[in-house]
């Protein structure tokens, strides 16, 4: 259903490393990098698309997250969820919402949320029982 998703960047180098140590983290393969345009990209390792693009805006004008919009990446345990959130703190991102449970979205579900540094949320989510 969803292609790609793209993500407006202010530096790239800052938000490459924050994407690359999340995908990682996240088993994603980088799929495409340039530098030269500020761009990179990354995607499921057995599979083509989805992709998760990092850009500065076509418009040439400054990022600009919205109040709603959000991305949400499987993660495929809790533990996962935890080191994702841990990491994106560490490399500039700002809380959200810790790592827990949200059984008002269904039972198993146990999600982060941050914002990457130039505002873009992020939630971390797995939808497993722990176990």
């Amino acid at each position: 259903m969803i292609s790609h998703v793209s993500l407006g960047i202010s530096d790239f180098a800052r938000a490459f490393g924050f994407y690359a140590a999340l995908a990682t983290a996240l088993g994603l393969k980088l799929r495409f990098h340039s530098p030269e345009t500020s761009q990179a990209a990354w995607g499921p390792e057995d599979q083509g698309r989805p992709l998760l693009f990092i850009t500065p805006p076509f418009d040439g004008q400054p990022p600009n997250p919205g109040n709603g919009p959000m991305l949400a990446l499987l993660a495929p345990d809790r533990a996962t969820v935890r080191q994702c959130h841990a990491l994106a703190l560490e490399m500039g991102g700002r809380c959200e919402g810790a790592p827990g449970p949200r059984s008002h979205y269904h039972p198993s579900y146990y999600g982060a949320y941050v914002r990457d540094p130039d505002g873009n949320k992020l939630c971390f989510v797995c939808h497993h029982a722990e176990g």
